[in-house]
């Protein structure tokens, strides 16, 4: 059989795939892909500008068409169709006979007919190319405007974000994701945009892009507003890529989109139809989840293997957008006759919460998250199995009742049953994932290659948890919790028998607990633990060579194999001349400057043997190691709180400095991020952090538990109105009780998640001192803090420690530079070129 296929996208690979599981060499495929590269990853394609390369990005390996004997051709566009001759010609001259043909050419983004929108600096944001193209115009741009304010829209507003250009959206509509949100959350969502720096303007019309007066464009709304910017992103809505289909006579919906059955098959028998140019009931998916779906049943059809029916898909969706958390789930608009909405709304912390559940209050019909989305899994669980729902229904998003020990959010996985989609990308089924279980797949990476479950997405990935370690309990199987094969412990069980017996080395506790060498999980682990009790030099010989690369130099590794240098600046504060030092530092060794969100300068680009020369006139210049490179306190960020901010009603700057001189250096389980804020207008973002305070006219309020990383958490309130002097006891406990009792490599906000009783114990513990314990963690806090050292100043006074600092051992000083380090331009800067960058660079290169 001759198979076609057009487009190779990830809906398209997914069919490939499908199809190779069970083709032999019966079927001959050709693939032709207008785009240069094979399937890439486009769920994911604005981590491109965060450090993703397009071979991080790509769905295949580089040798994928050969390994498999697939006639694959790039840059190649199908242009006619002859579905009579079963012809295909493409744009090359070439003709292909097919016996099946399938249609995976996917959308295009739509450009409104506004004049001026083929000007120079006008994009769409679909492919790599587009974003090459974008990340070259921003070299020479200030400012950047998303045309459009839905999931791609503030995607985009994030790719502009992160190319550091002032960012705003314009939005036709009166909020934002207008079709996932109700008006409440967009307000919310609004608001949460916005504290990013994202400018957002709804209701807006554009009439023309035409010259601007400062800027490379002004945009010219219908209200008689104007807007210049020097970058333009169209992300107005996609149209499916139907003209083949057209011109080839198939059947295609009145508004566009290649009709097809519930097998995919288009007005054509032999030619079928996958993804978002396909209509099915008048609808098209623009989530990977149906569009893998539909991939599968094509392929099953194709290869006569009698699959199930396409009966469309639910489009609940979970997405993290600039950071933020927005979940929509099946009803989210409440249009089902007399269905009933219960509302949670928290406009200070940025929080809203919404459900929808039928009139009987049995059944829950759908869901809007905004800002917080840990009860999605729960929620979708719950609405797609048909589950039953509260008593209270409210009890399923009103944090005090979960707080409160009530029946609330959760479903619990033993509750779902055997058909329940754990994974919808890939569709795999909680059943598929027990019997994986049975089989011998007891761990999450052994589930991911023999379901897929979690392999796209991934945000199913702790719902795949928490079904594995539910299974294992009900088979009678011990969930392992050892660190590694070297130690038969957890990290907690790890840090007391240090504690106890009172180990100082790595040697003596596998000598006494473990056995063998060791590995590169254990060894970090321990060093860790050690310093977070005994507080001793990391580069000490007993520790060095426990550390990972980062502790071992003291300096985060970059991609090129440089490093970055990050001296403490307390609170956020840095005098005149402690500026112009750093400055000074930076133009001398070519370092690439940078404020980070911490409120502090990062500069990068370093070179090993340049480390020590650096922190030497930095700590000259009454500077010390930010700790930047370890699992430690980072930074406390402070507002400007009472001595300049009419608003402020206490000293923020002066309290986040103390915090920071109190903790710095503290070694934890992850890293541990502070802010303070002098006002209840929380400019320090402080209920985002590990342990944020916001001061009160009473005193000051205690929030811990908070994220502002991969997966963002608000943090909780554990104390108010407290005086200065017990919040520094309550924060010395809570540090403690954490570094002592959580997992390897686990944030605070999943540590809380975790511990059985939830806030509740953790405030018996914090502030009544249920455990007896709060006067030995503030004891061993104050060691800590009492036997804190600079390490970047230890580590330059010791001529030994000193010598490791060498990029290559036997050379001399004028031979140190690594040749293979080439420099770039970022926007007037030099920097060291990414890996991509050197093999494909639109930046001109500078000699270094």
């Amino acid at each position: 059989m001759k198979l076609v296929m057009i487009g190779h996208g990830m809906v398209g690979h997914k069919f490939i795939e499908s199809v190779l599981e069970t083709a032999g060499d019966e079927v001959e495929i050709t693939i032709l892909a207008e785009e240069p590269r094979l399937a890439y990853d486009r769920v994911h394609l604005t981590e491109y500008f965060t450090g993703k390369s397009a071979k991080d990005l790509s769905l295949c390996r580089s040798d994928f068409a050969d390994a498999y004997g697939i006639d694959l051709r790039l840059n190649t566009k199908a242009t006619a169709i002859d579905p009579v001759h079963k012809l295909v010609t493409t744009n090359q001259g070439d003709v292909i006979a097919y016996d099946k043909l399938v249609l995976a050419t996917g959308s295009y983004a739509f450009v409104p007919p506004i004049p001026g929108n083929d000007r120079e600096n006008c994009f769409v944001y679909r492919t790599i190319e587009d974003l090459d193209a974008i990340k070259a115009a921003s070299l020479n741009a200030k400012s950047g405007v998303v045309i459009g304010g839905g999931l791609l829209g503030l995607e985009a507003a994030k790719a502009l974000k992160d190319l550091n250009l002032e960012t705003h959206v314009v939005e036709f509509a009166p909020r934002l994701m207008a079709v996932q949100v109700d008006d409440l959350g967009g307000k919310v969502l609004r608001s949460k945009i916005e504290d990013l720096g994202v400018k957002v303007h709804t209701q807006k019309a554009t009439s023309s892009i035409e010259d601007g007066a400062s800027a490379k464009h002004v945009m010219k709304f219908g209200d008689g507003a104007e807007l210049e910017t020097d970058i333009i992103l169209f992300s107005a809505g996609i149209r499916p890529r139907d003209e083949l289909a057209r011109q080839s006579g198939l059947s295609i919906g009145e508004r566009g989109g290649i009709v097809i059955n519930d097998y995919c098959q288009t007005s054509n028998p032999d030619i079928y139809a996958i993804g978002e140019c396909a209509l099915w009931q008048n609808k098209i998916y623009g989530l990977v989840a149906p569009g893998y779906d539909m991939a599968r049943i094509a392929a099953k059809h194709v290869m006569q293997q009698n699959p199930n029916c396409f009966a469309g898909a639910d489009m609940s969706t979970k997405l993290k957008l600039m950071g933020v958390d927005v979940a929509s789930i099946g009803d989210a608009h409440a249009m089902t006759p007399n269905s009933l909405s219960y509302f949670y709304a928290d406009e200070d912390a940025l929080i809203y919460k919404k459900i929808v559940v039928n009139a009987e209050k049995n059944r829950l019909l759908g869901a809007v998250l905004v800002g917080c989305a840990k009860e999605y899994n729960d929620l979708l669980q719950m609405m797609l199995n048909g589950l039953a729902v509260p008593e209270q229904p409210e009890s399923l998003i009103m944090p005090g009742f979960a707080e409160s020990g009530a029946k609330a959010g959760g479903s619990g996985v033993d509750l779902l049953p055997d058909s329940a989609t754990i994974c919808s990308c890939n569709n795999v089924s909680k059943a598929d994932i027990c019997q994986a279980i049975e089989a011998g797949s007891t761990s999450l990476g052994a589930l991911k290659k023999c379901t897929q479950a979690a392999t796209a997405c991934g945000g199913c990935a702790p719902l795949v948890t928490q079904v594995l370690k539910a299974e294992l309990q009900r088979q009678g199987v011990t969930v392992n919790n050892h660190l590694c094969e070297h130690f038969a412990y957890s990290r907690q069980e790890l840090y007391h028998l240090v504690r106890v017996n009172e180990i100082k080395t790595f040697e003596d506790l596998i000598q006494q607990h473990g056995h063998g060498l060791g590995c590169d999980i254990c060894k970090p682990t321990v060093a860790n633990i050690l310093a977070s009790c005994w507080n001793d030099f990391v580069l000490k010989p007993s520790h060095a060579g426990l550390q990972d690369s980062n502790d071992y130099y003291l300096g985060n590794i970059q991609k090129d194999g440089s490093y970055s240098v990050v001296p403490r600046m307390a609170g956020g504060e840095v005098t005149p001349d402690g500026l112009i030092a750093i400055g000074q530092i930076a133009k001398e060794y070519g370092l690439y400057t940078k404020l980070t969100g911490g409120q502090r300068v990062d500069m990068f680009g370093a070179q090993v043997h340049q480390l020590p020369e650096i922190w030497q006139k930095l700590i000259d210049a009454g500077f010390e190691s930010g700790h930047a490179y370890g699992k430690s306190l980072r930074t406390v960020k402070s507002c400007v709180g009472s001595t300049w901010c009419r608003y402020g009603v206490d000293d923020s700057v002066g309290l986040a400095i103390f915090l920071e001189n109190r903790y710095k250096g503290l070694r934890s389980p992850h890293k541990l991020k502070m802010a303070v804020s002098g006002c209840t207008r929380e400019c320090a973002e402080a209920q985002s952090k590990d342990v944020g305070v916001i001061a009160t006219e009473k005193g000051w309020n205690l929030y811990v538990c908070g994220n502002g990383g991969m997966k963002p958490r608000h943090a909780e309130l554990l104390a108010s109105d407290l005086d200065t002097s017990t919040l520094i006891k309550y924060i010395d406990r809570f540090f403690m009780f954490y570094i002592q009792t959580a997992d390897r490599l686990q944030r605070t906000s999943v540590w809380r998640d975790n511990l059985e009783g939830g806030l509740d114990y953790l405030k018996d513990v914090i502030v009544h001192d249920s455990l007896g314990l709060a006067e030995e963690l503030e004891r061993r806090m104050q060691h800590v803090v009492g036997t804190y050292q600079d390490e970047w100043r230890t580590a330059i006074e010791d001529p030994e420690v000193r010598k490791r600092f060498k990029t290559f051992i036997n050379a001399k000083a004028e031979q140190q530079h690594d040749p293979h380090i080439q420099f770039a331009t970022e926007r007037g800067q030099i920097r060291p070129k990414t890996a991509a960058e050197r093999d494909e660079s639109r930046i001109p290169v500078m000699q270094a």
